[in-house]
């Protein structure tokens, strides 16, 4: 047994578990067998015929115990839900003796049969308790009772956000609607699978170590390969590669993957996150419009059984077809009253001093145009909202506009004040592309971080030729926070990027 503990609960836990090894008592055994879950027997038990349910086997996490003399009451937890047992000490002495050394937390089997208590309750008659885990540490204590009114009132949530993130295990136990956010962004993420595999697009895979990151606007975290004596990068998208698949031949691909930028952490930001893209040959951003707003309401109503999403203070959004269409240059000017197209740098400067626009040291054309939308545009597109048609110098990889050169072919979604989706026709005229990677060169070498890289082999690809292409990224984790009334992408994100609670050494020392 250990010689120090945290506190005294942790130490009796460790007796307690001394005690029952010396009676013999396994507390971490292999396997249990179970017949049913909570809801199963929650949901179909009858009074009317006791008997189907007359011999059940449950499994999982006791949360509370109520000790009455030669009676206890307790509920356990499973997946699906609680449900209460019942045992009694004459029926039961050497197992009863057991359940004094169980807390909560332990994790149990229980096989008996099922009745209702005179209070109305489902329960299950212990007839036979068996320990499967003994818990070590005691859990945060979550006490809920009914007011009159039959609302649950919780007293001593365990409601710290830092400690939830952080020791998610926990929170899963003690808050179990949690579990329910998960269920809902895996529902979402098969729903989409479903939507793409029915139309006959491919799932691939594609490296996240790259030699050259590329394929958005971002820093990468970096990393070294000792095998082959070589910096590599874990991928800030996967763009570039799934249009090097659409030249090889796939007319329709998509990934939903594991991105990593080396940028800051928000309530809309975390440094490893999840995105979806998808390219489909032959289309353009009028199609791939369309089908994004098919996706949304189709993947919608599957997952949350109505056309709405849903805010972080519970107001709905309703996904109404066909959403609305701004152009970028037309959405700032209605706020600011005046054109801004064909504004000089000195002049796209000056508005963002107007309106109190924060920006970095010598920005580009391109950034102060991305500020000011985020500042004075983004916050209120609440309903769903594409944005259409960018000047050309902030979007690299987007084909020209078909009648305004300056523009390229490019739309964002925005829902409840959050760009959800980025979308373009895609750039495939090697020339063009060239000319892009060469400016953000330049950008580059003036201290802009966040640039492009050129990459020759992309090029490459692009001279062997890629057809008309429409391609659309999507952030899971953003969708998921509308999907579950989220008000932090912490929130959906089982476990996300937190800063150390105390110095780590590295491990070679």
């Amino acid at each position: 047994m250990h010689t120090e503990f945290a506190n005294d609960q942790i130490r009796r836990r460790y007796e307690e578990l001394q005690t029952l090894e010396s009676r013999g008592i396994e507390p971490f055994p292999y396997s249990y067998d179970r017949t049913h879950s909570s809801q199963q027997i929650l949901g179909t038990f009858r009074d009317d015929d006791p008997s189907s349910l007359a011999d059940v086997s449950i499994a999982g996490r006791i949360m509370a115990i109520r000790r009455m003399g030669k009676a206890t009451f307790f509920h356990i937890q499973d997946a699906e839900g609680k449900i209460q047992c019942y045992i009694k000490a004459d029926e039961l002495p050497e197992q009863y003796e057991i359940l004094r050394l169980l807390d909560i937390g332990d994790i149990v089997g229980v096989r008996g049969f099922v009745f209702r208590t005179r209070t109305g309750e489902v329960t299950v008659h212990c007839q036979q308790l068996h320990l499967l885990c003994k818990s070590l540490r005691p859990l945060p204590v979550v006490k809920e009772e009914r007011d009159e009114h039959g609302n649950v009132i919780v007293h001593d949530a365990f409601s710290d956000k830092e400690q939830r993130y952080r020791r998610r295990y926990i929170d899963l136990i003690v808050n179990p609607h949690v579990r329910q956010t998960f269920i809902v962004r895996s529902r979402m993420i098969t729903a989409i699978r479903r939507y793409f595999d029915s139309r006959g697009w491919l799932e691939v895979e594609t490296p996240i170590l790259q030699p050259l990151y590329g394929g958005a606007s971002a820093r990468p975290f970096t990393t070294y390969l000792n095998a082959l004596d070589m910096p590599l990068y874990l991928r800030i998208a996967d763009e570039l590669y799934l249009k090097r698949l659409i030249v090889g031949g796939f007319e329709g691909v998509y990934e939903i993957s594991k991105n990593f930028r080396n940028e800051g952490i928000d309530r809309m930001h975390n440094p490893e996150f999840t995105a979806l893209e998808i390219y489909v040959a032959y289309r353009d951003y009028h199609w791939m419009m369309e089908m994004t707003e098919d996706l949304l309401v189709t993947v919608t109503a599957e997952v949350r059984g109505r056309s709405s999403l849903v805010r972080a203070d519970g107001r709905e959004i309703p996904l109404q077809r066909p959403f609305r269409r701004v152009r970028l240059l037309d959405a700032i000017a209605e706020v600011i009253g005046e054109p801004i197209n064909g504004r000089t740098e000195q002049e796209l400067a000056m508005l963002c001093k107007r309106f109190d626009v924060e920006l970095p040291p010598s920005p580009s054309r391109a950034k102060m145009i991305d500020e000011l939308f985020s500042k004075l545009v983004q916050p209120n597109l609440v309903e769903p909202t594409f944005v259409t048609d960018y000047p050309v110098e902030m979007s690299p990889l987007a084909k020209r506009h078909r009648s305004e050169p300056s523009l390229v072919e490019r739309f964002e979604l925005f829902i409840g004040g959050m760009e959800i989706a980025n979308a373009f026709s895609e750039l495939n005229d090697p020339r063009d592309q060239r000319q892009r990677f060469e400016e953000q060169a330049r950008l580059r070498a003036g201290g802009d971080d966040e640039a492009m890289v050129l990459d020759e082999d992309f090029l490459m690809a692009l001279e062997i030729g890629m057809p008309p292409t429409a391609g659309l990224g999507i952030g899971i984790d953003r969708l998921a926070m509308l999907m579950t009334g989220a008000a932090s992408i912490r929130d959906v994100i089982l476990f996300p990027l937190m800063r150390p609670e105390a110095p780590h050494r590295p491990l070679e020392e």
